[in-house]
């Protein structure tokens, strides 16, 4: 059993073996490119699982895109989603039928808001990568180079429903360094892992944190205008960088500018290429993070933790920014102190808004369904009327959104991606557990099959692992 779960857990995603000699010279860069112009040096070698088309019948369908339907059919074809209805949907002649009959069937969960593998379990200092506290500007670092692949909690927020994280370096600077999105399957590398064509984004924080880890004497910043003085010398210092290379390029006069990877990121914030995802709890620093990206014309893509967005909930709205939020966390410290349970369905009243929940901790990411359940609870106990086919969208679509990649995945909608998960009861009910994850159409997570419940060799290598490890993670869920 070991020898089966193990090929499960490091064969899977990087089937096709290491790339070929032509390959890496067809994505070698063109003759008279500039180094600058590759965006993607670390390319994704994502292939997905075995899969076969199918169609899952009978259950209820939250398709995270608004709709409710029961008794509904999803067809998934080539490992996208090809029809979603009810009944009466065509199934296509040998198509395996997966039968959900009294369950729920929803998108794939995706977190916004991780640090899986970069400050994974066990959490020892030998690979706690999470942050680079060295300068308050470390926008150079890619959190990917950090990933561990090993790390468990990957194999636990999948038996969650987790398809797709969003992995964010941490909080203890201005800048922290770019983001990655994964998709949740078992790999050798984070390559494998690495979700194809999601943008990049940068992790910026505003407020006590990053005062905090630099604040002492001779050290800046130290005040919430030291904050803000960096932000701004930051983006002034990426602004003439970007004009630099702009001009050689239109002129090809010279030698190019020698490269900058901290600038690299910023001016890609300031040409829209990477999203930005900027951890802030206080509504009045959330409005002056707006006025700078106006100062500097960028645009946020999404505030995270967000505590009190509900205070500044028509503004988000009004300016496309998504929060990602906790429904439970708050006064753990100052910032925090205003946090209220019924944030994340205040701010999701607001029209055009895009509300979502998070979990930022390896344990919360197990159960962000019950954390979307409580925050609808609260929504409701305020007076609000919300359907649950439409608060599944805060961990599903709108979560998409919030990283960019709602084209893709977020909703079972025909021609996305089939990350489907087939839930024992309601998702929001404390009682319900994922019993089938289809990622891109593959079965990720069985909890019915100990052979799809994989463990990583790090696990695998630990005593209480073994021949019956799966039977007892099965027995914990």
């Amino acid at each position: 059993m070991a020898l089966a779960v193990s090929a499960c857990a490091t064969g899977a995603a990087d089937s096709e073996g290491s790339e070929t000699a032509p390959a890496r010279q067809a994505r070698a860069l063109p003759t008279g490119m500039d180094a600058a112009t590759n965006l993607d040096p670390y390319p994704s070698t994502y292939r997905g699982l075995p899969r076969e088309n199918m169609a899952i019948v009978g259950g209820t369908v939250f398709t995270g895109a608004g709709q409710r339907i029961e008794n509904g059919t999803v067809v998934v074809t080539d490992g996208k989603v090809a029809a979603v209805g009810d009944a009466s949907t065509p199934i296509p002649s040998g198509y395996r039928v997966v039968n959900a009959q009294g369950r729920f069937v929803t998108p794939g969960i995706i977190d916004v808001h991780s640090h899986l593998g970069a400050g994974p379990s066990p959490g020892v200092q030998g690979n706690s990568d999470v942050n680079e506290p060295t300068n308050p500007n470390t926008a150079q670092v890619w959190v990917e180079h950090s990933v561990w692949p090993q790390d468990p909690g990957f194999n636990a927020a999948r038996a969650g429903g987790v398809t797709t994280l969003h992995i964010l370096p941490g909080s203890a600077n201005l800048f922290g360094g770019r983001g990655v999105t994964l998709r949740n399957v078992p790999s050798v590398t984070m390559q494998g892992m690495k979700f194809p064509g999601a943008p990049y984004t940068i992790k910026m924080a505003c407020g006590e944190n990053p005062s905090r880890v630099y604040g002492g004497r001779n050290s800046s910043p130290a005040t919430g205008m030291g904050n803000m003085a960096g932000y701004r010398a930051g983006f002034i210092a990426a602004r003439d960088y970007k004009d630099k290379w702009d001009r050689w390029r239109e002129t090809g006069e010279g030698t190019p500018p020698t490269r900058n990877l901290q600038n690299d990121t910023l001016a890609g914030v300031l040409d829209g290429s990477i999203l930005v995802q900027n951890h802030c709890y206080r509504a009045d620093e959330m409005a002056l993070m707006i006025d700078m990206s106006r100062e500097f014309g960028y645009r946020i893509t999404t505030f995270h933790h967000a505590t009190e967005a509900y205070k500044l909930a028509p503004t988000l709205a009004r300016e496309g920014i998504c929060a990602a939020m906790w429904t439970g966390w708050w006064g753990f410290k100052m910032e925090s102190l205003d946090g209220i349970e019924e944030n994340v369905a205040l701010v999701d009243a607001a029209q055009g808004s895009c509300a979502v929940v998070h979990s930022d901790d390896a344990e919360l990411i197990q159960r962000l369904n019950q954390e979307a359940a409580a925050a609808l609870s609260a929504g409701r106990r305020a007076g609000l009327d919300i359907s649950e086919e439409h608060a599944i969208s805060w961990i599903t679509l709108n979560a998409a959104k919030a990283i960019g990649i709602e084209d893709q995945t977020g909703s079972l909608e025909v021609g996305k991606r089939a990350d489907v998960v087939i839930w024992s009861a309601n998702p929001f009910s404390v009682y319900a557990r994922a019993d089938q994850v289809f990622i891109d159409g593959g079965l990720a997570f069985d909890r019915f099959d100990p052979a799809y419940q994989p463990l990583s060799d790090f696990e695998l290598g630990q005593p209480g692992y073994g021949q019956d490890a799966a039977a007892t993670r099965q027995g914990a869920r």
